[in-house]
C-alpha cells in the first residue's frame, strides 16, 4: 500500500503566504471602518456642539428682558443692554437646568487663549436693583474656536436697519437684532441671528439722536 503524500515546503511556503495575506486584508478592513466610525463621532460631536451653542445664544438673546442692570458712572445713562466687540450684557431668565428662578444678568466674553478663541458665559442674579456675585461658575461655551463676532443694530432716523455695529452705543435701549458669527477650526457656522421681541418696549435711542 502506498503511504499518503506530505506537503512539500514549496506548499506550506505558499499557504503561509495566502494566510498572511487574508489577516492583512481583514486588519485593513477592520482598521478602515474603526477609522470611519471615530471620524464619523467626531462629526457628531462637531455638529452637536453646533446646535447647542446656537441654541442658547438664541435662547438667551430672545428672553432679553430689557431690565436695568446698573448706571454708567460718567453719563448717569441706565443699563439694559452693553455689547460691544469682546462682550455683551444684558438681563434675562436663567436656564431652566440651573434651577434657579429670577432675572439674572447674563454676561458672554470672548478671550483670546494661546491660539485659540474661548466664549464663555456667566450669570449673576438681580436683587432690588443690584447684581449680586455669581451663582455659578463662568462656563465655557467654546474652547477652541477661531474667531466670534459679536454685531448689533438697531432703526435709524429714517425707520430703516441701520448696518451692523461692533458695538451697541446706546445702553439704555435694546438693539433691535444681535448677530454672533462663529468660525471654529473645521468651518464657519450658520450665524446666530436674533430679534429681540421687547425692543420696541423702549424707546430706541438711535431715533432721539440729532
Amino acid at each position: 500500500m502506498r503511504r499518503a503524500r506530505g506537503f512539500s515546503l514549496l506548499e506550506v511556503l505558499l499557504a503561509t503566504s495566502l494566510l498572511a495575506a487574508a489577516l492583512l486584508l481583514v486588519f485593513g478592513v477592520l482598521r478602515a471602518a474603526g477609522a470611519t466610525v471615530a471620524r464619523g463621532e467626531t462629526l457628531s460631536q462637531h455638529n452637536e456642539q453646533m446646535r447647542s451653542v446656537s441654541a442658547l445664544l438664541r435662547a438667551r438673546l430672545h428672553s432679553t428682558q430689557g431690565i436695568v442692570f446698573g448706571f454708567d458712572q460718567q453719563t448717569g445713562r441706565s443699563l439694559r443692554f452693553v455689547g460691544d466687540a469682546t462682550s455683551m450684557r444684558f438681563v434675562a431668565e436663567l436656564p431652566d437646568y440651573f434651577g434657579r428662578g429670577g432675572p439674572y444678568l447674563q454676561t458672554f466674553h470672548i478671550k483670546k487663549q494661546s491660539n485659540a478663541v474661548v466664549l464663555e458665559v456667566g450669570f449673576q442674579a438681580l436683587s432690588g436693583g443690584q447684581v449680586l456675585p455669581a451663582a455659578v461658575p463662568t462656563e465655557a461655551l467654546l474652547i477652541n474656536a477661531k474667531a466670534v463676532q459679536l454685531e448689533y443694530r438697531g432703526l435709524g432716523e429714517n425707520g430703516q436697519l441701520t448696518p451692523w455695529q461692533a458695538q451697541w452705543p446706546f445702553p439704555e435701549a435694546l438693539p433691535l437684532q444681535v448677530r454672533v458669527r462663529i468660525q471654529d477650526k473645521k468651518e464657519v457656522w450658520p450665524q446666530v441671528l436674533v430679534t429681540l421681541p421687547l425692543a420696541g418696549n423702549y424707546v430706541n435711542a438711535m431715533q432721539r439722536t440729532p
